[in-house]
This record gives C-alpha cells, sequence and structure tokens, in this order.
C-alpha cells in the first residue's frame, strides 16, 4: 500500500470486499485511522460486519466499536454473546461505554454486567450514575495520576502502570493519597527532568477544572477558551474523578449548537435522536419535530390578514401599496432574523448580558437607522423605476415621487422596528429564565410580518389620504 492514494486505496477496499476477501481487507484497514475504518465497516452488511471484526484483537475491536455510532453500537451488541462482547465492552473508550451502557435496557444490562471485570464494573457504573448533561456525565476514567513525592523515574513507571490511552497520555495529573487533585505536570517535563527529581518540583499548581456537576457546555466552553486538551473533573471533597476531552467538548459543542439552530428555526429539538443524522431519523420524528411551530404559527399568521383586512380600502385606493407589501414582508423578517441571531450569539459566547440591555438596544437602534436608510433609498428608487416601467396607475392628485418618499419611510420605519423586535425577544426570554434560542426564526418573521404591514399602512394613511 506504499504510495497509493486514497482513490486507489478506496478502488482496492471495493474490489476485497466484493470478493470477500476478509484477511487482506483488515491488513489494509490495520494501517489505516480508526475514524476511516469505521467509514469501511460501516458499509458491510451486520452479519459480515462481525465476521470482519473477529480478525482484529479485542483492543482494536474497542478502539473501532467506540468509533461507531451509537446505532451500530447496539447493533453490535445484540449480534454478538454477551461474553464476547464484554471484552470489545472492555477496551471502549470509558466515556462512551458509559453512554453505551445507559442506553442498554436494565434487562441487557444484567445479562452484560457478570462479563465484566471488577474494574471495568465499578467504572461504567460509576459513570453511568451522572446526569448526561453535567461534565460527569461526558468525562472519561482514562488518565494517568502520579503522587508530588515522586521522583520523575517512578513517575514514568506509574504511567506505564496505569497506560492511559495515546490520546491521554500528555496531560499526567498530579494527586495525594486521597486523591485530591494538586495540579498537573505534562509527559515533556516528565521526560526532560533528571530522574531523581522531585515531581513537585515540575508541578502546574495554576489550573483550570471542572465540577462533576458543571453543565457539559459550561466544560466545553472552558476547554475552547483555554485551547486546553484536556480538562480535570472533581467532585465535592476535591478529588479527581475523571477528565473531559477536547475531542468530547468539540462533540459538545456540536450537540448545542445544532439544538440552539433548531429550536432558532422552530424545529423541535429531541435529545434521544441527538446522535442519529438526518437519513437514520424516521420521517415520523422529522414531523413531530417541526409540527408543533408550524401549527402555532399558521394560528400567529391570522395576525397579518387581519393587519391586511384592516387596510383593504386603503389597498382598493392606491393599488401601488399591494405592490410592495412582499418587501415589507421579506425585509422586515431578514433584519429582525439577524439581530435576534446576533444578540443570541453574543449572549453564548458570554460577551454581553441581559443587564446590557440597554446598551445592547442602543446599538441595535444606530444599526437599524444606516439600514433604514440605506433601505429607503432603495425603495424609493425601485417605485420610480418600476411604477413607470409596469404602468401602476397612482391617483391623480399624488405625484409619484411622493409616494415613493411615502413607502421608503414606511420601509425604513420597518427596518428599524424589525431589527429592535429582533434584538430584544432574546433578552427578553433570558431575563425570565428561558433559552433565548427558543425565539424561533419564524416567530420573529411572524411577528415583523403583522408589525410591519401595520407600520406600513399607517404610514401610506397618514400621508396619501
Amino acid at each position: 500500500m506504499v504510495n497509493v492514494d486514497k482513490d486507489q486505496r478506496n478502488m482496492i477496499i471495493e474490489g476485497l470486499i466484493r470478493a470477500q476477501e476478509w484477511e487482506a481487507l483488515v491488513a489494509i484497514l490495520k494501517k489505516m485511522p480508526v475514524v476511516d475504518v469505521v467509514e469501511v465497516l460501516a458499509q458491510l452488511e451486520d452479519d459480515i460486519l462481525i465476521e470482519v471484526l473477529g480478525y482484529f484483537n479485542v483492543e482494536e475491536q474497542g478502539y473501532i466499536v467506540s468509533d461507531f455510532d451509537l446505532e451500530k453500537q447496539l447493533k453490535v451488541f445484540d449480534l454478538l454473546d454477551r461474553k464476547s462482547f464484554a471484552d470489545i465492552f472492555t477496551n471502549m473508550a470509558s466515556d462512551i461505554r458509559a453512554d453505551l451502557y445507559q442506553e442498554l435496557d436494565r434487562e441487557q444490562q444484567l445479562q452484560l454486567l457478570p462479563f465484566l471485570n471488577k474494574k471495568t464494573r465499578e467504572d461504567v457504573t460509576h459513570l453511568s450514575s451522572y446526569d448526561p448533561e453535567t461534565a460527569g456525565g461526558i468525562m472519561s476514567t482514562d488518565f494517568a495520576t502520579l503522587l508530588e513525592n515522586m521522583t520523575a523515574q517512578q513517575a514514568i513507571e506509574k504511567v506505564r502502570m496505569d497506560a492511559p490511552s495515546k490520546k491521554m497520555i500528555y496531560y499526567l495529573y498530579v494527586v495525594d493519597e486521597q486523591m485530591k487533585l494538586k495540579g498537573f505536570t505534562t509527559l515533556k517535563d516528565l521526560i526532560m527532568a533528571e530522574p531523581g527529581t522531585p515531581v513537585s518540583e515540575f508541578l502546574y499548581s495554576d489550573y483550570i477544572f471542572a465540577h462533576v456537576d458543571e453543565d457539559r457546555e459550561s466544560v466545553a466552553s472552558k476547554i475552547d477558551k483555554y485551547d486546553l486538551v484536556a480538562i480535570p473533573v472533581i467532585n465535592q471533597l476535591n478529588q479527581l474523578a475523571g477528565i473531559v476531552r477536547h475531542d468530547e467538548a468539540m462533540d459538545v459543542m456540536r450537540v448545542e449548537q445544532t439544538e440552539d439552530m433548531e429550536k432558532f428555526m422552530g424545529i423541535m429539538h429531541t435529545p434521544a435522536e441527538e446522535e442519529l443524522n438526518y437519513i437514520e431519523t424516521k420521517p415520523v420524528s422529522h414531523f413531530r419535530k417541526r409540527v408543533v411551530w408550524v401549527a402555532i404559527l399558521a394560528v400567529l399568521g391570522l395576525l397579518t390578514g387581519m393587519v391586511i383586512h384592516q387596510f383593504e380600502d386603503a389597498i382598493a385606493s392606491l393599488v401601488i401599496l399591494a405592490f410592495y407589501m412582499p418587501m415589507v414582508a421579506d425585509t422586515g423578517g431578514n433584519t429582525g432574523s439577524q439581530a435576534a441571531t446576533i444578540v443570541i450569539r453574543a449572549m453564548a459566547l458570554g460577551q454581553v448580558k441581559v443587564q446590557q440591555w440597554l446598551k445592547i438596544l442602543l446599538k441595535e437602534a444606530r444599526v437599524s437607522i444606516l439600514l433604514g436608510l440605506v433601505i429607503g433609498v432603495i425603495t424609493f428608487g425601485n417605485v420610480l423605476i418600476l411604477t413607470s416601467l409596469f404602468n401602476v396607475p397612482i391617483p391623480s392628485e399624488l405625484s409619484l415621487s411622493f409616494v415613493g418618499l411615502g413607502i421608503a419611510i414606511a420601509l425604513s420605519l420597518q427596518v428599524i422596528s424589525s431589527t429592535l423586535i429582533g434584538a430584544s425577544l432574546p433578552l427578553i426570554v433570558k431575563s425570565f429564565g428561558g433559552d433565548p434560542a427558543i425565539v424561533a426564526s419564524p416567530a420573529i418573521t411572524t411577528l415583523v410580518d403583522a408589525t410591519g404591514l401595520l407600520i406600513y399602512f399607517s404610514v401610506a394613511t397618514l400621508m396619501f389620504f
């Protein structure tokens, strides 16, 4: 496989799969990153997948199954006898196997536990006891510990004995006899130290940590903010309970961002399905996630109809007003959603707080005035050009320029009001302890449509009638 590019390698793999040359296939797979191996194995039928897995040793099987999605992990559990699966389970990443264990029903858990060694059994039941939304729910026990009074040579021997995975060999955590965290050192510092140097001399005692009951999004933010490979997690006694790796933090941030995006677009988030992708999620699940907001907004949409009905005489008298109604709706929805998105993002990143609402609204007001001026100029030009091109009739007592000015003023005011509404709603929801993301973009659009048309026709009534 030397000097074979990815496309050629994939062609060879496809040929081996068709020929069912499993030994040759596994020989190639063993030279590939685990994530690529998982992509190849995901293409296989379930019974063939189990057969191919058997060509790997149990440690390799643990790495591979750890990278499977939850549905595939459960499928492997169902297809293997409990003893065989227990060997794989023991070699899986501690945090991932705890998540899998929680997905098994009580009977399945009881079938698996007798085949696990004491250390694995205690570890998985301990990690499974934490709320999945907390640091404890995502932490791993795959780490190495040292004592302050150890020498560098003794510490190296201890690391070999703990045998953490290659993912977490960089940070080494220093504890006392009661497992209370004192600090950390790095593998580089340990290797560079003289064999007889005490660990305490190259110990970093100023460190960032998380509590076991801390929200997982907060933990992920710490890892991102301080650019950490991992963060230690301590319990109420300041004892080292586990660590959260940067890759786990990235997964958390991806899930949270997806959840916020779904909420903002009016899609109900379903935690049970966060591990499933679009194709794997059943149509009825997509329906359940979308139908609530769609139904609510359909009812709220009556407000727009009521506003139009209230001003139907003005529309009949000045047909040109109907010509620019879609522009009112589109402009208001766009500016309102933009403002809401910016404010929600700023709050999520900790850049602003609800207490700064006045400062936020003043800033958005200044921005909206500038936007309104631009939209006003564009609208005035549109009215002059399009009205002439399409021969849209206007009453003889009104000049085209005056009508264009009125519509431009209405659109400018719509931009200002929509921006302030979009910026205000997330702040209001947050002040009541809610999630700003639930101020869905469709909801904002529906609200600003109604208010925009009200402003539009009110200005027209005042200026033209």
